[in-house]
């Protein structure tokens, strides 16, 4: 099964990147403004991308400031019972985050698709940390 792999290097301390993966302030601002999120285990996590559907992700392992991971219950059908995890790591102000996106079925050009848009996911959430502003779906111009 392949696996989206990414690393990105924030220039901020990991309570602020893990709040803005885990908030509806911070995930606003990085991913999409149409979302309902709570920082909370098995807590089910909906981000809407205007596509005709909500993708939908459980909140299954939670370790403030240090991981995250998710599990799609819902969404386009390539993405159901994959995983997103978020390993935070770094200190003096600094963050490594390495994001996986688990168990795809098949290397698809969705896949790919979704692995350039990872990769955007991680700029923006270094510019909303860095400096306070992120560029989520909806401003886009792509």
């Amino acid at each position: 099964m392949p696996h989206i792999e990414l690393l990105q290097y924030i220039n901020a301390p990991r309570e602020i990147v893990f709040e803005a993966l885990t908030t509806q302030k911070g995930l606003s601002e990085v991913w999409t403004q149409k979302l309902k999120v709570k920082p909370q285990l098995n807590f089910l996590n909906e981000f809407d991308f205007e596509d005709g559907y909500a993708t939908i992700m459980k909140v299954i392992e939670f370790e403030p400031d240090e991981k995250l991971i998710w599990h799609c219950v819902d969404s386009d059908p390539q993405w159901v019972d994959t995983t997103v995890e978020f390993n935070l790591s770094g200190e003096d102000g600094k963050t490594t985050v390495k994001l996986s996106h688990k168990h795809w079925g098949k290397t698809t050009d969705f896949y790919r698709w979704c692995n350039y848009n990872w990769g955007f996911f991680l700029y923006s959430l270094k510019q909303y940390c860095e400096e306070g502003e992120g560029i989520p779906f909806q401003k886009r111009k792509f």
